[in-house]
């Protein structure tokens, strides 16, 4: 695509969303609303779009709740080794390689859908459920570009009978619970900064670095949908190196590390100190760096504006193996190499870190894990100093699958719903522009666009849809 084509592209798309009135605060620190009971029997019966892999965990989570039936499935590679599990375990549902075809086909004889499907292809499957009054499960990150978030909250906005939930399943765990009552007693106030960090050994970049061109094309496995599989996204040869696993480091269908962990690190952080939009998103580090997949590793910094009396916070996100954050004294051993001392400035350089995160506050430091990993207070002393303050933790009513389900009977709110888990994917899809351009970015948040960057502005809508696939973006 010519650069003078993509900016025009991208400048229609932003002005779309102007004219339509979308603010990119739309839903900022609001209530998740009631889902009425909109499913015809006391089992949510369920159809799931993506059923290999992550598809797979939701078809067994789903089905042992004892609250739905699941009576479609789809995927596009029906005949892979990884949909056999799911196949076998409801051997009644409909099948099918492409989830337009099954709307058309069975839409009238499900309630909800399950999406676990490459980022690239969340949006037109959420859009197209919602639009047939479907309650919509979607594995994070919710979307792929900030421009498709919003549509996203907003056909949520307008239909609020209808449950939506997105898959950080922490929202519904221990850490979620607890950071509000820590926040509601005044044990957690006034933070200033936040360490977000994910050290892992990667599962994706396992090819050349500094690639000059995408890879070549390779024969397509027998019966799967490859046109399918592209949804939304230009045209790409078929390459083991999209799929079945490795989209996920590729600009064009994924969101690298910060996409598949931030949701599980940031989640709470983000809602309960409702940090919103950015004013600032700057790389401070990326290596192996180009145009076509993501940085090895990557040092992300987010500045946010005070809001009300919360003071100016940072958020710093570490991705790579070779890129792990210091750490506070006292931070402890669980996670770290003991025969490392402490450095001259009260912090340490671990040798290896867990997923995790740091939260800096006036008076306080907590640390986290990941997912639904409770916060604790460090130093050890300073914990055992506060212990007799901590207020009591509510457990949780629900699993984050049950939540779902029995927010689509209109027994429960969704805990993670669009209108709070948006702006949080629209802060991933930030950060992805500044990682893909190399560049400090400055954003708006009163008009949600990037200032003084065109290209980057751009990039807030992505890439015009192939034409087959436009209809998802004018529902």
């Amino acid at each position: 695509m010519k650069r003078r084509e993509f900016l025009k592209a991208g400048s229609i798309a932003a002005a779309g969303l102007a004219l339509r009135g979308l603010s990119p605060l739309e839903g900022f620190g609001a209530t998740p609303k009631n889902a009425k009971k909109t499913v015809a029997t006391d089992k949510v019966r369920l159809a799931c779009i993506g059923i290999g892999n992550r598809g797979w965990d939701l078809v067994r989570e789903f089905g042992k709740t004892g609250l739905c039936d699941i009576v479609a499935l789809c995927d596009v590679d029906l005949d892979a080794d990884f949909c056999q599990n799911a196949l076998a375990a409801h051997p009644n549902a409909k099948r099918f390689r492409d989830f337009r075809q099954m709307f058309d086909q069975t839409g009238g004889e499900f309630d909800a859908v399950t999406v676990a499907i490459p980022d690239h292809s969340h949006f037109p499957a959420v859009m197209l459920a919602m639009s047939q009054g479907k309650h919509v499960y979607v594995e994070k990150p919710m979307s792929r570009t900030f421009h498709e978030a919003a549509l996203m909250m907003e056909m949520a906005r307008r239909n609020p009978h209808l449950a939506t939930q997105v898959g950080n399943q922490g929202h519904s765990e221990g850490n979620y619970f607890q950071f509000k009552a820590w926040q509601d007693a005044g044990i957690i106030k006034d933070v200033t900064a936040v360490t977000a960090h994910m050290n892992s050994a990667r599962r994706w970049h396992v090819y050349e670095q500094n690639p000059h061109k995408f890879p070549d094309g390779q024969p397509i496995p027998p019966n799967m949908d490859w046109d399918t599989w592209l949804g939304t996204a230009m045209w790409h040869d078929f390459n083991k190196k999209y799929h079945p696993g490795d989209w996920r480091s590729w600009y064009d269908f994924g969101m690298g590390a910060l996409g598949d962990w931030g949701a599980h690190l940031l989640d709470t952080v983000h809602e309960f100190l409702h940090l919103g939009l950015p004013y600032e998103v700057e790389p401070l580090r990326l290596v192996g760096h180009n145009d076509f997949f993501f940085p090895l590793s990557s040092t992300l910094r987010f500045r946010f504006a005070a809001r009300g009396a919360m003071p100016p916070c940072d958020v710093t996100w570490y991705d790579g193996i070779d890129n792990i954050p210091s750490v506070p004294e006292g931070y402890g051993v669980s996670e770290l190499d003991p025969n490392i001392p402490p450095s001259g400035n009260n912090t340490i350089q671990p040798a290896k870190l867990n997923p995790g995160k740091i939260i800096y506050s006036k008076d306080l430091i907590f640390k986290g894990g990941s997912h639904g990993s409770t916060l604790s207070i460090i130093p050890e002393e300073k914990a055992k100093e506060m212990a007799g303050r901590l207020p009591e933790v509510p457990t949780s009513p629900s699993t984050h699958y049950e939540n779902f389900l029995l927010a689509c009977r209109g027994e429960e709110r969704t805990r993670s719903p669009f209108e709070i888990h948006g702006p949080l994917a629209q802060v991933f899809c930030l950060g992805v522009i500044a990682q893909r351009l190399g560049r400090k970015l400055t954003f708006d948040r009163h008009t949600g666009t990037i200032s003084g960057d065109p290209i980057a502005n751009a990039l807030l809508a992505g890439a015009p849809p192939r034409l087959e696939w436009q209809e998802f973006y004018k529902l």
